[in-house]
């Protein structure tokens, strides 16, 4: 395995400067003249990896266009992608761009006729017959859909015959047919596209209101490749397992610029459940992947950790002992003594490349979190175990990350320093200001919401912030969610809720205290640690709100939050909590699909909860909505109690 940047392989620097001219599908236009038969892309099937060349990638590129040319496609129509990370993926947003049509990546559980609307899609192509149903469902208000494309043919049988759907192999024999009949026709198409057209468009999570659609050109996003591959430990050749949604901005970034762009190798996993067995066969070399998938890593760990014999036990936290004190004068830039040195070297041996290589993360160069806030404690721990994981910090409208630490100056409380042409600015508000060629053209179609936002190319991220003294930024939260106590004392929650979250029994937190006396917390449980927790010291339960009231279940989590009290000034101390009885929901509208709190919806939602935590009451009794796993909608009536810390 490469592990050093003298062995890497990288794009050249000409190359990379020249990425500007081009769009997405010029890029992999000169990426198969140039690399040709090499390994562009790899998909696992039925236990096997199959693989993709260069050529093979631009030949089904080639036929998706001209597939959508015969249907009808011009250039400026939105094309809808509702597609999982499959290949076809790449080939559907590639073919179409090649002839100047606009892709639309969507949230597969986001869709419904208003958002289609008001893309105004002319062509939808979705993942499998689930997607087929739900805009067949909607079919007479979407008459100005022309055509819907899918891939997976599983259950479609007896939809062969209705005229508005086609499957996606049809869709690239029609290319075949068309690239036959007119040879030229493609690279007529693929060269008349410019690198400042609108390439996508990207939906924002809609953390603090309703999602916005974001337009990117083909310049925002190779800008940022372009940055990102002068400086990031990565070469041609290197691996990327696709892991998080196709419509998220990072998986854009990646999946179709920087990978693109650098000669890297797309891998798509089977499946979800397969992520950690794949990750172990592929190695791949660099990962960016939600706060909530290392938060969930972390917490299995520490759990399974936790479950273990006395000798393994003891052997994993002085080893996590070591790597935190290394980890500690790293991010002070003060020498490692010798010592210290040979022990960090028998631990790797004995417990952190082991624990790695069983999590499948011992290939990564390189892995970065990003997202919502992630604890610092997050940070140290997989740093203390040998990965190289580090904070950074991006905006959909600024075109993903652009803050990030260096492999030598890592600061677990940061998110680092700015990209080599990325200007940020601190206002007198502490809001953090953004300026790049990545930042994004614009919002789609509201032209006065973007002049809010942005001014004399600045973006105004709505997020609170500061340098310290060696120009890494620190971020604070979001403004409008920067709160105040009665006492007029300033506290995030933001800053609070990812170290609670660093607990291995809790997924979510929710802080409030805004004009309160004290600071309160909604906390979901991690149902499965917790109910395994609960099986081994012997504890029945039936259903995750069952598990929420068991008075021992209670008392442990009190004990969790009077942890993270302990290193918090007395100002961000929780005093009251409630075991919410059931998982905040993206499908409920209570989380983005990113992951992200909907705070003001949940604040709505729960209001007599959060009341009932600033009064004098021990319990109360609700009646709430609940989604159960097989998609249906039932009510529970139940009594939550308020536990004090």
């Amino acid at each position: 395995m490469k592990t050093t940047n003298f062995d890497i392989e990288r794009i050249d620097q000409e190359t990379i400067s020249t990425l500007g001219q081009y769009t997405f599908p010029q890029v992999l236009s000169k990426q198969a003249e140039h690399m040709g038969a090499k390994i562009a892309i790899r998909e696992k099937a039925y236990g096997v990896w199959q693989t993709f060349s260069w050529q093979d990638y631009l030949q089904y590129t080639r036929n998706v266009a001209l597939g959508l040319i015969s249907l009808g496609t011009k250039r400026g129509d939105n094309v809808g992608l509702i597609l999982n990370n499959h290949p076809e993926w790449l080939f559907a947003e590639l073919g179409a761009q090649s002839i100047g049509a606009v892709t639309v990546p969507l949230f597969a559980s986001a869709v419904d006729k208003e958002s289609v609307a008001a893309l105004n899609l002319k062509y939808i192509i979705v993942q499998d017959q689930q997607q087929v149903d739900k805009l067949l469902s909607y079919k007479k208000e979407l008459s100005f859909v022309e055509r819907l494309i899918y891939v997976d043919p599983t259950g479609m049988r007896t939809y062969r015959n209705n005229p508005w759907l086609i499957s996606f192999a049809e869709l690239v024999k029609l290319g075949e047919e068309m690239n036959c009949d007119q040879p030229d026709l493609f690279n007529k198409e693929l060269w008349k596209g410019k690198p400042n057209d609108i390439a996508l468009m990207l939906m924002t999570s809609g953390t603090t209101g309703d999602p916005k659609i974001v337009m990117f050109s083909y310049e925002n996003f190779l800008e940022m490749a372009q940055q990102w591959l002068e400086i990031a430990s990565i070469g041609i050749g290197d691996n990327w397992i696709s892991i998080t949604p196709t419509a998220w901005v990072v998986e854009q970034v990646w999946g179709v610029g920087i990978i693109l762009s650098g000669g890297m190798v797309m891998n798509f996993p089977e499946t979800f459940e397969t992520v950690v067995e794949d990750f172990r066969e592929i190695g791949p070399t660099v990962i960016v992947t939600s706060s909530e998938f290392w938060e969930d890593l972390a917490s299995t760990i520490r759990f399974k950790i936790s479950d273990a014999g006395f000798i393994k036990q003891g052997l994993y936290y002085w080893s996590q002992k070591v790597g935190e004190a290394v980890v500690d004068l790293e991010s002070e830039k003060k020498s490692i003594p010798t010592g210290l040195k040979l022990m960090k070297w028998v631990a790797a041996r004995l417990v952190s490349r082991p624990l790695l290589d069983r999590v499948g993360c011992l290939g990564l160069r390189s892995a970065y979190t990003g997202g919502h806030p992630i604890s610092p404690d997050v940070i140290r721990f997989f740093r203390a175990n040998g990965l190289n994981l580090k904070q950074c910090y991006g905006m959909t409208e600024a075109g993903g990350i652009f803050q990030v630490h260096s492999d030598d100056e890592v600061k677990p409380e940061t998110v680092g320093k700015s990209l080599s042409r990325t200007e940020i600015r601190i206002t007198d508000e502490q809001e953090i200001l953004v300026k790049s060629k990545s930042v994004f053209a614009g919002y789609y179609p509201n032209p006065e919401e973007t002049s809010k936002v942005l001014k004399d190319g600045w973006y105004h991220t709505g997020d609170a912030g500061y340098l310290d003294d060696d120009g890494h930024l620190i971020i604070i939260g979001r403004k409008e969610n920067i709160m105040r106590t009665r006492e007029d004392e300033v506290f995030s929650p933001d800053f609070i809720e990812p170290r609670l979250k660093f607990s291995p029994y809790i997924k979510e937190a929710v802080i409030w205290g805004d004009g309160q006396p004290y600071l309160t917390a909604f906390i979901n449980i991690d149902f499965g640690n917790v109910g395994n927790w609960a099986a081994s010291h012997k504890i029945p339960y039936t259903t995750y709100t069952d598990l929420t009231q068991q008075p021992v279940v209670e008392e442990m989590i009190q004990g969790e939050v009077r942890e993270v009290n302990a290193q918090l000034s007395k100002t961000m101390q929780v005093k009251k909590i409630i075991l919410l009885y059931k998982l905040l929901d993206a499908d409920e509208d209570e989380l983005t699909r990113t992951g992200k709190v909907r705070r003001k919806f949940v604040f709505t939602q729960y209001k007599n909860l959060v009341d009932a935590m600033y009064g004098d009451k021990s319990e109360l009794a609700v009646k709430g909505q609940i989604r159960y796993t097989d998609g249906h909608v039932g009510f529970i009536e139940t009594t939550v109690k308020i536990l004090t810390i």
